[in-house]
């Protein structure tokens, strides 16, 4: 391919390279296996450049999966209960996984079904945020379960970013309206 992307034709490589040397450019071999091989004519350190650049923008904008973790014991106060569960919430609203781990001491590791109903019974209260990606397990002294999102972490990000304009929009039409009847 030419300087512009027109087609040159199948050309010798002396050929290629004094075109290329006439263009100020670079002969960069695009599709080796092709029978004749392809080559291009372009200027190799702006496309790695421009591919940099693309790769970043891509990078930036991608959604890292986290796994936030909530840890409870089986004898937890109804009010703890309620404050665990509201930062499960919002783990699952801001599109994050959540491991919610039953820690158990002494005695209470005889009586694991104390954890797995506080387990069943969170999964329960936030079914509408989220679901159980992982059944709860028992490992050792602790019981483990994983809750995972129904929407995902880019939707979620969009979801925040548009309330968010939202409000801004909202708010310098209320602080206008005051300073206008004061006047």
């Amino acid at each position: 391919m030419g300087p512009n992307g027109e087609q040159v034709g199948i050309v010798s490589i002396h050929d290629a390279l004094k075109l290329a040397q006439e263009a100020d450019l670079d002969l960069v071999e695009v599709a080796a296996t092709a029978r004749p091989p392809v080559c291009k004519l372009m200027d190799y350190g702006k496309f790695k450049y421009e591919s940099a650049m693309k790769a970043r923008e891509a990078r930036k904008n991608q959604a890292h999966t986290i796994i936030k973790e909530i840890k409870l014991r089986p004898k937890i106060d109804p009010h703890d209960y309620e404050t665990k569960k509201g930062h499960v919430v919002r783990f699952l609203k801001a599109g994050d996984k959540v491991k919610v781990t039953i820690m158990f001491r002494g005695r209470e590791q005889s009586r694991p079904e104390l954890g797995f109903r506080l387990l069943q019974k969170l999964a329960e209260d936030v079914t509408e945020l989220g679901f159980v990606e992982s059944q709860p397990k028992q490992d050792g002294r602790n019981m483990i379960m994983v809750i995972g999102p129904h929407k995902k972490k880019a939707e979620a990000k969009a979801e925040k970013a548009a309330a968010k304009a939202q409000r801004g929009s909202e708010e310098p039409s209320e602080q206008e309206e005051p300073s206008a009847q004061e006047a």
